[in-house]
């Protein structure tokens, strides 16, 4: 049997927010509604996605399986709409996204000097949204930077560059020529996607510079990055033996598009 999206779009909405109320609410529809559509999908799929009991809603394993794949589902579904209704607006284009310190116009230019009839531009993504912003169309190929979530992607690899220790600038190390990461063993980290309660997860290299130039912590960032964005509070300094931070191309798998195969080699030729 198809899987039903109305009914998957439910059921992602009920597992983020483990909560059949709020979902309602989000989704705009009434709470008997959606317990239905979620019995009805239970139904369809011959098994069940949440526990239900006097201390709440959990999602079983076939409900955690669901919610990663229903969430890729519905992303390659909004980026087929989205690319459909492009398409139909009449001029081809290419929207290209990157990283913070990746450089991409020289490839753009390249791109742009081939394909002239091609609108082309360019949109920066971040740690948390670069996989999102590709699978639902938003971008048509992107600069990303691992960690990568894989899953309906297709990427080819560009190059990999050294990180450098982002510390305040009256740190006790920020006067060094290199340093190790035993050198900053003992250092409060900041927190990316496993935030603490009550911890906002840091997602942009501008507030990576607020929290740092405030002590709230450190972290490592790619060479690139220190040498585009500069402070006179901030201090950069080598780590010898940090993993190197590797870049990528990644574009929606199974896309068969002549434009993203054409900048994927332009972007290979200027590496």
């Amino acid at each position: 049997m198809d899987l039903d999206l109305r009914k998957v779009r439910y059921f992602v909405t009920v597992a983020e927010l483990l909560h059949f109320g709020r979902a309602a609410e989000r989704l705009h529809i009434a709470q008997p509604v959606l317990s239905r559509q979620i019995r009805a999908l239970e139904k369809d799929l011959g098994t069940e996605l949440f526990v239900r009991d006097s201390h709440g809603v959990t999602l079983t394993d076939a409900g955690r399986q669901l919610l990663d794949d229903g969430r890729q589902l519905l992303a390659a579904a909004d980026g087929a709409r989205r690319r459909v209704l492009r398409a139909a607006r009449g001029p081809r284009r290419l929207l290209v996204g990157f990283r913070a310190g990746v450089v991409v116009t020289r490839a753009l230019r390249a791109f742009a000097a081939a394909h002239p009839d091609v609108e082309t531009n360019a949109r920066r993504v971040e740690w948390d949204d670069q996989e999102r912003l590709i699978l639902d169309g938003t971008v048509d190929v992107a600069y990303v930077r691992r960690p990568v979530r894989e899953d309906g992607l297709d990427m080819c690899p560009l190059y990999s560059e050294t990180r450098v220790a982002m510390l305040p600038e009256d740190h006790r190390l920020a006067g060094k020529q290199e340093l190790s990461l035993a050198d900053l063993h003992a250092e409060r980290w900041l927190r990316y996607a496993d935030p603490r309660p009550g911890d906002l997860p840091i997602r942009t290299i501008e507030e990576k510079f607020e929290c740092v130039a405030a002590g709230t912590g450190i972290t490592l960032v790619p060479r690139s990055v220190a040498e585009q964005y500069s402070r006179p509070d901030i201090a950069y300094v080598p780590v010898t033996d940090a993993e190197p931070d590797q870049v990528l191309l990644a574009w929606a798998a199974g896309r068969r598009s002549p434009l993203i195969a054409a900048f994927v080699e332009a972007a290979q030729s200027l590496r």
